[in-house]
């Protein structure tokens, strides 16, 4: 049997069935749509504008790997103007991070960018490896995504960068929407799957990854050779998300489109106005000054929570009125250091479905 050749080019060699399309394509051509599909995405939802300094959130993982590899070959190829910079956030997951970390300072040289690595235990005066120890592998993972959304805020502050990126790709934005439905959270479904977002107190982020699959993501990487860290985290088998990953991928083994289809359901999603009336209004956190829609913003309460021995006092609200019972905040408990807003652009959410 005479081997396939390229639906697109018609002469080479075709070597990739394409999960998002069906398309059987050749390598070269493969990268060439990949890498077209990601700027076509980043133009038409205006992402970047010339001269921002753009801090890549890179945890060694393959979608951070390859995110930091396509930005860098884009902003040469089509001349975005770009400042581009490493940002790394060091759990203390030993094990995990540590030698993921590893991954990270190798990717600084191969793609000669600058690396900023900003811990935990630096910051919050905790690693995950504490936490864990104190609330064990139920509620960690609440923990870890309050901490690290923070990290990286004040991370690009250090940087001084206007923007930050993540490597969030199509499957992870379709596992929120999944998520959000199941639990009911109105406020999140109705922006998880912006591309683009900012607060007034917070750096500007985005997606470039919000329309491609994560299979081409590891396609991508296994041909193209690059160096990235595989294993998963220690502490997230147990985490919600994986009940979503898990139904996610049995309909996406029915039907190749749930993913893209699931993420335009949730692009369409509209709040009406009497229930956003309902909403908590974002504020600042009387005592680091990040943003919060309560006058002590999450990192602070579970802080407080683990400084006091009542680690699992910021994970529900019934918790939370133990804490209160229990007394005023001492002062001799450690505290985030003040957050200083960065300046900037006002506050946008950018959405332009491809």
């Amino acid at each position: 049997m005479p081997p396939k050749i390229c639906v697109l080019c018609e002469k080479s060699k075709a070597m990739v069935k394409r999960p998002k399309t069906g398309q059987i394509v050749c390598r070269d051509c493969f990268f060439y749509v990949f890498e077209t599909e990601v700027h076509n995405t980043i133009v038409q939802s205006k992402l970047f504008n010339p001269g921002d300094r753009v801090a890549i959130g890179a945890s060694g993982g393959k979608d951070s790997t390859v995110l930091a590899y396509v930005m860098k070959t884009l902003n040469e190829r089509y001349q975005y103007g770009l400042e581009l910079f490493l940002l790394s956030i060091d759990e203390g997951i030993t094990g995990y991070r540590d030698d993921s970390l590893e991954t990270v300072k190798r990717n600084q040289e191969q793609y000669d960018m600058p690396l900023k690595i900003l811990s935990y235990d630096e910051l919050y005066g905790w690693t995950m490896d504490a936490i864990v120890s104190q609330v064990g592998r139920k509620n960690n993972c609440t923990f870890c995504g309050v901490f690290r959304r923070q990290a990286l805020d004040r991370g690009a502050a250090m940087l001084g960068v206007d923007h930050i990126v993540t490597g969030h790709n199509a499957d992870d934005i379709a596992e929120t929407v999944l998520m959000n439905i199941m639990r009911g959270d109105i406020a999140r479904l109705g922006r998880c799957t912006a591309i683009c977002t900012q607060g007034e107190d917070t750096i500007r982020r985005s997606k470039p990854f919000k329309y491609a699959y994560e299979k081409e993501i590891v396609m991508y990487a296994h041909f193209k050779k690059l160096d990235y860290f595989s294993t998963e985290c220690i502490y997230s088998p147990d985490a919600y998300r994986g009940h979503a990953r898990a139904f996610l991928k049995d309909l996406e083994a029915a039907r190749p489109s749930a993913i893209i289809d699931i993420i335009h359901s949730g692009e369409a999603f509209e709040v009406r106005e009497e229930i956003k009336a309902t909403q908590k209004i974002q504020q600042t956190c009387q005592r680091c000054g990040y943003m919060s829609s309560n006058t002590l913003c999450k990192a602070c309460t579970l802080l407080e929570g683990l400084e006091r021995g009542m680690a699992n006092s910021g994970i529900t609200d019934k918790a939370r009125k133990k804490l209160d019972a229990a007394g005023p905040t001492p002062d001799n408990i450690r505290t985030i250091p003040f957050f200083k807003p960065p300046s900037g652009s006002p506050a946008v959410t950018i959405d332009v479905p491809l």
